[in-house]
């Protein structure tokens, strides 16, 4: 009796640890020439990374003809032969509210220029991503092109997903794909406010116990980027990516006011932008500890333990706010 016990604890062990298998680090790549950095490459490298998602085009309407068109196709200039590539094509939600929509023969052109893309550098692929932030008046469009475009392209396929189609997905329904890819990030709007619009735990708390009853498999994806809002008399002017704080900072002309709030003092031009007096910068970003606090909050409102941890975006700048040994750690808190 007791070494059937001992037999049983040890199965019911290893079974408990194949259920609480940690997943694998990947990255988004979003830039429009495929070339990594030496920078980039050592923290492929050091986490031992095999899958790239890389953005390969959007696709949104022609001004002119109001039909879908594909936009800034990605240009491969380094080889990809050491990493699994999942193209990702990013669909203006646009393109998808057109209740004139031909969405086979959409299908059929996205699939196409993917096929072309991939045989120019002689990428074999067995996933494709589409992103999209649909919504219920896109929603029956962008149904019916996942089942047609899964059918058209015969592979694996994914989409990602947002908090509020989780917490709602009665309404605005489920894609017909193999899992999903939930964006933790983009909780907010862009605004002159004092919220993070890029991550916020108090928003999302209010979506967070709704992934228990998502019936989709999904996979995390995780921000690694910041940006700063211009502001003037209290009004938007221009949302800046990838700004240096500390170049801010070290400028004379601008104060620090606040948490990640600047105030210019006096009437300036910092890296081609011209910053008028009393201008405001206010900087958004995700810490290393916002990182850990994120998966800490999902792993504790999840049944089903994601297989993979994306992070966006794979950038020498971005990399360079976050310690080394970040995504180990947040993959070790799965």
């Amino acid at each position: 009796m007791k070494k059937i016990f001992f037999f049983g604890f040890v199965l019911c062990l290893l079974f408990s640890c194949q259920q609480q298998e940690k997943p694998i680090i990947s990255f988004y790549y979003w830039k429009t020439i495929f070339r990594l950095s030496p920078k980039e490459k050592n923290c492929l490298d050091e986490n031992q990374v095999k899958r790239l998602y890389i953005r390969y085009f959007d696709i949104d309407l022609n001004p002119n003809t109001k039909q879908p068109y594909p936009r800034t196709p990605i240009r491969f200039e380094n080889k990809t032969d050491n990493f699994e590539i999942i193209p990702v094509i990013y669909i203006k939600n646009s393109v998808m509210i057109d209740t004139q929509l031909n969405i086979l023969d959409l299908a059929k052109k996205t699939n196409d220029f993917i096929q072309q893309i991939n045989s120019k550098t002689n990428i074999h692929i067995q996933e494709i991503q589409i992103d999209c932030d649909w919504t219920l008046a896109s929603k029956d469009n962008y149904l019916r092109f996942i089942e047609v475009f899964k059918k058209v392209s015969n592979k694996k396929l994914s989409a990602t997903i947002r908090l509020h189609q989780i917490k709602y997905f009665k309404k605005t329904k489920i894609p017909n794909v193999d899992h999903g890819v939930l964006m933790y990030y983009n909780m907010g709007k862009i605004a002159p406010d004092s919220l993070n619009s890029i991550y916020d735990r108090n928003i999302a708390k209010r979506y967070l116990s709704s992934l228990k009853n998502y019936p989709l498999p999904i996979n995390i994806a995780l921000p690694i980027y910041s940006w700063s809002i211009h502001i003037r008399d209290g009004r938007i002017i221009r949302l800046i990516n990838k700004t240096d704080s500390k170049k801010i900072k070290s400028n004379s002309s601008f104060v620090l006011t606040n948490n990640n709030w600047f105030i210019c003092k006096k009437s300036t031009f910092l890296e081609g932008i011209f910053y008028k007096e009393n201008d405001q910068l206010k900087i958004e970003e995700v810490t290393n500890q916002d990182l850990l606090e994120m998966a800490k909050d999902l792993k504790e409102n999840t049944d089903q333990n994601p297989k993979e941890i994306i992070f966006y975006d794979l950038d020498g700048f971005n990399l360079k706010n976050y310690e080394k040994e970040i995504f180990e750690k947040v993959t070790d808190c799965f």
